[in-house]
C-alpha cells in the first residue's frame, strides 16, 4: 500500500451572510447595520478551504443544493485547489447562515442552517472510503449528522489515519467518539460544554485537557480565543501564545482557520507544538480580514507570519 497522505474533511456547507452591527437587534426591533457581505462558509468548508490555502492536499465530503449557493461552493473549491466530493440535490437548498459580527470587537453570533448537507449519512462516508482511508488525515466537525462523524471517525480510525476531531457546534456527544480521536479540538467554549465547567483560569484549561484524555482522547488542543492555544497529551502540556497579524475585524472564521492549518501541519509531519503554531499563525491572519473562506490566508502569509514572530 502506497503511503497515507493528504487531508479529507467531512462537513458542511453554508453560504454566510454576514452582517456588522453595534449590537443584536431585540425582538421586534430594527436596526440599522454598517456592512454586509455574502460568501462561502460552513465548518467543515471552511476548514477544507484553510487547509488548501496553507498547502494541503485536501478533499472535501458533503452535500450542497442545486441553487446559487451550491455554484458558490463549487466554485471556491475549484478556486482554492479543494478536491470537491460534494452531491447536488434537487429540490433541496443549500445550507445558510447569519453571522452577527460586532462592528468594534469583531465577536459574533451565529445561526447556521445546514440545508441539503443536513441529510449527510452514513453512505456519503462509505462512498468515500477509498479516499479516507488511503489519507494523512480525517477531520469533522458535527454541524452534520453525528452518526456520519462517528462513522467516519471509526473508518479513518480502523485504518491507521490520523483522525481530527473538532466537536462544534457544542453538544452532548457520546462517550465512544472520545476513543477515536487522535487530536479533539475544540475552542474554551465548547471545551467548557464537554467537561461540565468553565473554563477561564489556566488550571481550569488544564482540568479540561486531563478531562479529555480521560475520556479516551489521545491529545487534546483547546483554542482559547486572544489568549492562544493549549496543547494536553499523557507526556506534554503547553500553553502557546497567540500571534498578532493586525487589528482584529471579524472572528468568525478564527477556528476554521486554525484547523485547517494544524490539519495542514500535521499532513506534513510537523510535530503537534509546531502545528499548533501553525494553526495559530493562520488564524491570526484570518481575523485581520471579513468574513470566512475569503478570509484564510495562503502558504506564503502564513511562513512569513511565523518568521517575523521568532
Amino acid at each position: 500500500m502506497s503511503e497515507k497522505s493528504g487531508i479529507v474533511i467531512l462537513g458542511i456547507f453554508a453560504a454566510d451572510t454576514a452582517y456588522k452591527a453595534k449590537r443584536l437587534p431585540h425582538i421586534a426591533e430594527t436596526l440599522m447595520g454598517s456592512g454586509f457581505t455574502l460568501g462561502p462558509g460552513g465548518k467543515g468548508s471552511n476548514q477544507a478551504i484553510a487547509a488548501a490555502k496553507a498547502g494541503g492536499k485536501v478533499t472535501f465530503i458533503s452535500r450542497v443544493g442545486n441553487d446559487p449557493f451550491g455554484e458558490m461552493a463549487l466554485a471556491a473549491y475549484s478556486q482554492a485547489g479543494v478536491k470537491a466530493n460534494v452531491m447536488k440535490m434537487d429540490g433541496v437548498s443549500s445550507g445558510a447562515a447569519f453571522i452577527f459580527v460586532d462592528e468594534v470587537s469583531g465577536d459574533n453570533a451565529i445561526i447556521v442552517v445546514p440545508g441539503a448537507a443536513g441529510l449527510i449519512d452514513i453512505e456519503d462516508v462509505e462512498a468515500n472510503r477509498a479516499a479516507i482511508e488511503s489519507a494523512a488525515i480525517f477531520m469533522t466537525q458535527l454541524e452534520q449528522p453525528l452518526e456520519a462523524a462517528l462513522h467516519g471517525l471509526s473508518m479513518a480510525k480502523k485504518a491507521g489515519v490520523t483522525t481530527i476531531f473538532n466537536p462544534a457546534p457544542a453538544r452532548a456527544i457520546p462517550d465512544e467518539i472520545y476513543g477515536l480521536c487522535d487530536f479533539i479540538v475544540p475552542n474554551e467554549v465548547e471545551a467548557a460544554e464537554l467537561v461540565g465547567h468553565a473554563i477561564t483560569t489556566d488550571e481550569q484549561v488544564r482540568a479540561a485537557g486531563r478531562a479529555l484524555l480521560d475520556r479516551g482522547a489521545r491529545a487534546a488542543v483547546i483554542t482559547l480565543g486572544g489568549r492562544g492555544a493549549y496543547y494536553h497529551t499523557a507526556d506534554q502540556s503547553e500553553f502557546v501564545p497567540a500571534f498578532s497579524a493586525g487589528n482584529v475585524i471579524d472572528t468568525t472564521g478564527a477556528g476554521d482557520a486554525f484547523l485547517g492549518g494544524f490539519a495542514t501541519a500535521i499532513s506534513e509531519g510537523q510535530t503537534p507544538i509546531e502545528a499548533v503554531r501553525f494553526g495559530s499563525a493562520t488564524a491570526a491572519i484570518a481575523v485581520t480580514r471579513p468574513g470566512t473562506a475569503p478570509a484564510m490566508p495562503s502558504r506564503a502569509e502564513i511562513s512569513a507570519l511565523l518568521s517575523s514572530s521568532y
